[in-house]
């Protein structure tokens, strides 16, 4: 997934009408340069997810874009997916790695804790993502843009930054990010396609 410049990586919405849905995400990555996309799902219903993995792993692949499912890692081999998103900082990396082989792409959210993301590094995660940037979730806190700064200095695995990035935010941490993560703001626009987070060359040159 490493890239040289930020890059997009996408995040599914939490709930969606499949049919409507692959159809804007096709619509997407025919459009932008996307590294990654993650299915997150709220349901648990194994049938519901398995339908969603199978159509969106369909075409992500077509367009050569890993499928990466959020939390359930056993059952990305099931389903033909990419690899796992952990939301538990570096406490499962190890379990998933072990169950999912060392091709698997394995992530950890690591909320605003640079001594997680480092643990989950060295427990075998290929990436880590830092969050939410902004707005109101969770408990409110959010991550500072000097942990990029700093990360991106000591460490040199990939980072994510994901959720509440507002085009300042996007400006202010470009050069220490590798990845940047959308969800809910790009699909919930009137025109995913055009929706100006997804322009990020653009975006960087203003």
């Amino acid at each position: 997934m490493q890239q040289d410049n930020p890059i997009i990586y996408l995040i599914t919405p939490s709930e969606f009408e499949l049919r409507t849905f692959s159809i804007s995400l096709e619509r997407v990555l025919d459009k932008h340069n996307v590294a990654c996309v993650r299915l997150e799902q709220s349901t648990r219903d194994e049938i519901t997810i398995g339908k969603s993995a199978d159509t969106l792993r369909d075409i992500c692949h077509s367009h050569d874009i890993p499928l990466i499912m959020d939390t359930h890692f056993m059952l990305v081999e099931k389903f033909g997916l990419d690899g796992v998103h952990l939301k538990d900082g570096s406490k499962t990396v190890r379990t998933a790695r072990k169950a999912l082989g060392k091709d698997s792409i394995i992530g950890a959210y690591c909320s605003q804790s640079k001594h997680e993301g480092i643990n989950a590094t060295e427990a075998g995660a290929d990436y880590v993502s830092f969050g939410p940037m902004s707005g109101d979730l969770g408990d409110g806190k959010h991550a500072d843009p000097k942990l990029f700064e700093w990360w991106s200095e000591m460490i040199e695995y990939p980072i994510v930054s994901e959720t509440g990035l507002t085009l300042q935010l996007v400006r202010r941490i470009a050069n220490n990010c590798d990845f940047f993560a959308f969800r809910e703001e790009i699909w919930e626009a009137e025109n995913p396609v055009s929706y100006t987070h997804l322009t990020l060359p653009t975006i960087l040159l203003v």
